[in-house]
């Protein structure tokens, strides 16, 4: 099968399509014939050889995919409800950049109704990212305020739709006015241009001094001692990267006198347990929404699996809004 390889650490050039031996599923797995395949920030720090593939997982980069089911265990694939010839998109631990991908059942979710390929594999990563992270970890219920950083991101669009349609109120930063609008549109109450704004300032003028009760944030570094001080008593703040480094001071006291949380989660590393434990939130809570278009795709670009280098490219300039994705059905 075509894949694409990362040949050596570096930038998006080192990218290559290689030949690679179609994977063989094995117990509580299925194999999948992909149609496309998501891109996400970490395939370009494991690209960079700053996240490495977790033990026993393909070192091929791609954490989501979506086509049909070929093959694969019988017995779990029955109890999960999924035949051959299904359409299912999945959130592997690597090897989603191939035409061809083995994924644990439990892992596997259908199509939402009406949604094509393209689409369905944008969904995977984000979906159960923030499902794990807003909602089960953050604990956002309807009535509180969201603050998301990045909100026109893959993982910031999800957020922002989610959280509005069940009923919280959502602020979100995004690098420009358009981005800014592009929010907006997908439902935020207010977007901040933190380039022109300082988030801080404007997140204690819109809550009038009160604050925020959830942050998802994806930058850590300098923003944590700001976002302790959004936060209202009893906030909550989920840090799921670091873009803006990993070493954070901030006022001890106040998160003493707030009584606030923070804490944090990768996904990749964790278990085919806990991951289906989401996957079966995500199946009862959000593919409803997504079915019924409350929810709606936003991909900003779609490249040929063989143009996976400039796929990169355009994620690390930041200027997409929305998602990535590669297309096999053009090779």
């Amino acid at each position: 099968m075509q894949a694409i390889e990362i040949s050596s650490f570096g930038p998006a050039e080192v990218l290559r399509l290689a030949q690679r031996p179609v994977p063989v599923p094995g117990a509580g797995e299925l194999r999948i014939r992909v149609a496309a395949s998501g891109v996400n920030r970490p395939d370009v720090l494991q690209r960079s050889g700053l996240y490495p593939a977790p033990a026993g997982a393909s070192d091929i980069p791609g954490l989501e995919v979506a086509g049909s089911v070929e093959s694969g265990d019988a017995q779990a694939m029955a109890l999960a409800g999924l035949k051959v010839g299904h359409r299912v998109c999945a959130l592997v631990a690597g090897g989603g950049y191939a035409q061809w991908c083995v994924a644990p059942v439990a892992q596997c979710l259908p199509v939402p109704a009406g949604w094509s390929d393209t689409e369905a594999a944008s969904l995977p990563e984000t979906v159960f990212t923030v499902w794990s992270n807003v909602f089960d970890r953050g604990r956002l219920a309807a009535g509180e305020t969201l603050l998301v950083q990045g909100g026109s991101s893959g993982i910031g669009v999800t957020a922002v739709q989610l959280s509005k349609v069940l009923g919280a109120r959502v602020i979100a930063t995004a690098g420009s006015d358009a981005k800014c609008e592009a929010v907006l549109a997908l439902g935020a109450d207010h977007a901040i241009n933190y380039r022109t704004h300082d988030f801080e300032a404007e997140v204690k003028r819109l809550t009038e001094g009160r604050g925020v009760d959830v942050i998802l944030d994806m930058v850590a570094g300098p923003y944590i001692a700001k976002e302790v001080n959004c936060l209202a008593e009893d906030g909550r703040l989920v840090i799921i990267a670091v873009q803006g480094g990993v070493q954070a001071e901030f006022h001890a006291a106040t998160v003493m006198r707030k009584r606030l949380t923070i804490t944090g989660s990768t996904l990749r590393q964790r278990s085919v347990a806990f991951k289906q434990a989401i996957a079966q939130s995500c199946l009862q809570h959000v593919w409803p929404l997504l079915a019924s278009r409350r929810i709606k795709p936003v991909i900003h670009s779609v490249f040929a699996a063989s143009d996976a280098a400039q796929a990169h490219r355009l994620m690390e300039s930041n200027q997409h809004i929305g998602k990535i994705v590669l297309a096999w059905d053009t090779q």
